[in-house]
């Protein structure tokens, strides 16, 4: 049963509702708490590691749970409107913390909120990822609805780029505490209309029986799968560079560009921009090999944190070169980010063909958690960044040491970051496209001996 136009647009608006929630809370809560409630960057850096390395782990305990689910609405439906009102409930508590808390009490408010945001976003996130099989049938309609899904997410998050630091303004004027409360209602308010639109008219018209993924099961299956190995720590690399940048540029245009609101177009050309890449990426593989292409992708990201580095040292506001600069960074992340799923995909062929067992739930169930670690990893190098430079938001004008040591954390580091992950990953991957032919060809003749037993 192929799904309705009505159903698709539902799917969709759920998609918008989640991710709209998602970048703000990813993209701005660290700097609610450093620059609003005057939190140290350092143990926000910390919280945020921590909360999302258990976030990670939580994934594959929600998935026992909504496989366990048996109810007349269906088995993801039922969990993610209640992950979507109690997240949506959350949300707004972190966005208002009390104008009086201060030290241990601030503090406790903030880690216990933050903690139990990921926790119910979780609830939320995987049933609705999950659901697409007992919607759609294998093949053309699976894949439409999966581009939509992806395609909406992206909506969800340019609107709250584009959105956040406007609507913090005009809703709170110079208080932001106030602004940001604010917004988070209408947020709240937004992602559970959204979510409601979704489960009201997409039905689960089938259920597919999968394996329930262990933590034991991933990390043995990793261990196992060298070549997966080397995706998954290549992705953490590669995922914790971005995501360095996205935590610390909107202190680089308050403080460096000197204006803060400009963020929200930087971020906004970025992401359309990878978004472009994806598209280029069939008709690159057509004409280049894949290994060969992600060294490229990953060139031109250098290039273009060199002219961000660069654009930062000369002064220059002009915001015309500062999202050329984002471009030319994001087209090349763009590239890299679909590369890494194939390149994971063909690690499933080649732990199979090693030895004889195919783990594809396991290794795919692998991205969620190796994204979670990177973001961890990005947010504890920010947040212990932003105090070992010195930055001090009661300052109108930030030092040169300070500014320069900003540039070095968010352009610098990132470079190194790349620089080590592709040479790690020229070195230690073995699957070029020669290698993927033989061991293609070796697990149809197996099939096919096993077939004619």
């Amino acid at each position: 049963m192929k799904l309705t136009t009505r159903e698709k647009a539902s799917y969709g608006m759920g998609a918008v509702g989640k991710d709209l929630v998602y970048i703000l809370v990813a993209s701005f809560f660290m700097y609610y708490c450093t620059e609003v409630l005057k939190i140290s960057g350092t143990f926000v850096g910390v919280l945020f590691m921590v909360a999302r390395v258990f976030d990670a782990l939580n994934d594959p305990f929600m998935g026992v749970v909504v496989e366990k689910t048996n109810s007349r609405f269906g088995k993801f439906r039922p969990w993610l409107l209640i992950g979507t009102i109690l997240n949506a409930v959350i949300l707004v508590v972190m966005f208002s913390v009390p104008s009086h808390l201060e030290g241990v009490g601030l503090l406790a408010y903030v880690s216990v909120a933050y903690i139990a945001w990921g926790v119910t976003y979780t609830i939320m996130d995987i049933p609705y990822w999950s659901m697409i099989p007992a919607i759609t049938e294998a093949g053309t309609d699976r894949e439409n609805i999966s581009v939509i899904a992806r395609s909406c997410a992206g909506v969800g998050a340019a609107i709250a780029t584009a959105l956040t630091l406007k609507a913090v303004s005009l809703l709170g004027g110079k208080n932001e505490l106030l602004g940001f409360k604010y917004f988070s209602i209408a947020v709240a308010i937004f992602f559970i209309a959204a979510i409601v639109i979704c489960v009201t008219n997409v039905k689960e018209h089938r259920v597919e029986k999968k394996k329930v993924v262990t933590v034991k099961e991933m990390f043995t299956s990793l261990i196992r799968n060298d070549q997966a190995l080397v995706i998954v720590i290549s992705i953490i690399m590669f995922n914790a560079s971005l995501y360095i940048t996205q935590q610390l540029a909107i202190y680089f245009f308050k403080y460096d560009i000197g204006n803060k609101a400009l963020y929200s177009v930087f971020g906004v050309v970025g992401g359309a921009t990878q978004i472009i890449a994806m598209m280029f990426l069939p008709a690159l593989r057509k004409k280049f090999e894949s290994k060969n292409i992600l060294v490229g992708a990953i060139g031109v990201t250098l290039v273009g944190y060199t002219s961000l580095f660069i654009l930062g040292t000369i002064n220059c506001k002009n915001m015309v070169l500062l999202c050329i600069a984002a471009m030319i960074i994001f087209f090349g992340f763009g590239l890299a980010t679909v590369l890494t799923t194939i390149f994971l995909a063909d690690t499933v062929d080649y732990g199979e063909w090693k030895d004889g067992q195919r783990n594809d739930s396991v290794i795919f169930s692998l991205q969620t958690f190796v994204v979670k670690l990177a973001s961890a990893v990005s947010v504890l190098i920010a947040g212990v960044g932003i105090d070992v430079i010195g930055l001090n938001e009661d300052v109108i004008e930030q030092s040169a040491q300070t500014i320069f040591g900003l540039r070095f954390i968010m352009c610098i580091i990132p470079m190194i970051g790349l620089v080590v992950s592709i040479m790690y990953f020229i070195k230690k991957y073995k699957l070029d496209q020669n290698k993927l032919e033989v061991i293609t060809k070796d697990l149809a003749e197996r099939r096919a001996a096993n077939d004619s037993e």
